[in-house]
């Protein structure tokens, strides 16, 4: 069987390599990404606020453990859901069982003086230039905004508020500079009420504005405003941004994606075509747009490929679950373990927040490196 993965996040390196591992060389599995290594989302705040550096924390693909994985560094082009095909800018690919993994694309320019006004920090190079904004940042309101819905780990706005918050005061900025969050969310974590609880206590204690139920619409670089949905005017001096979120253009034209997102069966995340998946951020399955629910995806798949390849018993249906760290500056870190499923209400069960917890994330990153790279990751 030739399985052609189109995305190497959280979501694709899991699939490929427990299809690697299970089934060795009765799957050839083609990986296929345009940029060069993976990249834990939570680093990019690391590099952000000057923990570490892009080299350190970039896991390069060619390094891959399984050598029944074949990596292609290209960009895709055209797919064709029909015919299980995928245009590169390599060539054509052709695949018995195809696995859309493309995430979902920041579209800064779609919010008027974002890109002239502000900074987004959710790319590797939008929390390169964030971190020297705040270089040269002498003081002044910082608002932390989201642009749009839906948006990937929906705790990062939260974290980089108290970051934000964290960074001025070793920087002796804190005196004459606020921070504030303006989130389209009612609670910084709907589904864990405990989780939002501490976030908001947080806040309280730092001083940090708390602007809930809010999209940003536009920024007013000339007057130092930032515009939400409702008209309400936000001074800023400094705007860290969370842009809107699409589906990647060639998904859009693949005729895969409905209402903006590609629908999947909630139980096995196969597509209305046959022969393809697809898992993470570019579907609507219904989960929050993080890492975490895209690996448990990619595991059903490659569950329901291995059952299908050694002729056993369909697997057991997607759970919903996930596991999220949050930062909470001097509290330490929180642990957040929630579950989406289609019928139920979303639950979430906080651990923490405790210094100690930031061993458990080094844990969870480390291990995730030994299995879909084959080396140890002691950076953190």
């Amino acid at each position: 069987m030739r399985v052609v993965v189109l995305g190497a996040g959280f979501g694709g390196l899991e699939l490929a390599s427990t299809l690697a591992r299970r089934l060795g060389d009765r799957v050839q599995t083609v990986l296929v990404d345009r940029a060069e290594g993976f990249v834990f989302g939570f680093s990019k705040l690391d590099v952000m606020f000057g923990r570490t550096d892009v080299a350190r924390v970039t896991h390069r693909y060619a390094d891959l453990a399984h050598p029944g994985v074949r990596f292609l560094r290209t960009e895709v082009r055209a797919i064709d859901p029909v015919r299980r095909r995928v245009s590169t800018d390599a060539g054509d690919l052709e695949a018995d069982l195809l696995v859309v993994a493309l995430g979902a694309d920041l579209d800064p320019a779609a919010t008027p003086g974002l890109v002239e006004g502000g900074q987004e920090f959710y790319t590797m190079e939008g929390a390169l230039a964030a971190r020297d904004r705040l270089a040269a940042f002498r003081g002044g309101r910082v608002l932390v905004g989201v642009c749009g819905t839906p948006f990937k780990c929906p705790p990062a706005p939260s974290e980089t508020a108290l970051l934000t918050h964290q960074y001025l005061e070793a920087h002796g900025l804190l005196e004459h500079s606020t921070v504030t969050l303006v989130s389209p969310l009612p609670t910084p974590v709907p589904p864990a009420p405990d989780a939002s609880a501490a976030i908001l206590l947080a806040f309280e204690k730092r001083g940090i504005g708390w602007l809930p139920g809010r999209v940003i619409t536009r920024l007013d670089p000339g007057r130092g405003v930032a515009v939400t949905v409702a008209g309400e005017e936000i001074g800023y001096d400094l705007f860290l941004g969370v842009p809107k979120h699409r589906v990647p253009v060639v998904v859009a034209t693949s005729g895969l994606a409905v209402d903006g997102w590609v629908p999947v069966d909630p139980a096995t995340l196969a597509t209305a075509y046959p022969g393809v998946y697809a898992v993470g951020d570019v579907t609507s399955v219904g989960t929050p747009k993080a890492g975490m629910f895209a690996e448990g995806q990619g595991a059903v798949v490659a569950a329901h490929v291995a059952a299908t390849v050694l002729g056993a018993d369909p697997p057991p249906p997607y759970d919903g679950r996930a596991t999220c760290f949050v930062e909470m500056g001097e509290e330490g870190v929180a642990k957040v373990d929630v579950r989406f499923v289609p019928g139920s209400a979303p639950a979430g069960v906080l651990t923490g927040p405790d210094p100690a917890l930031a061993e458990d994330k080094t844990a969870f990153a480390a291990e995730r490196v030994r299995r879909w790279f084959g080396h140890a990751w002691t950076d953190r």
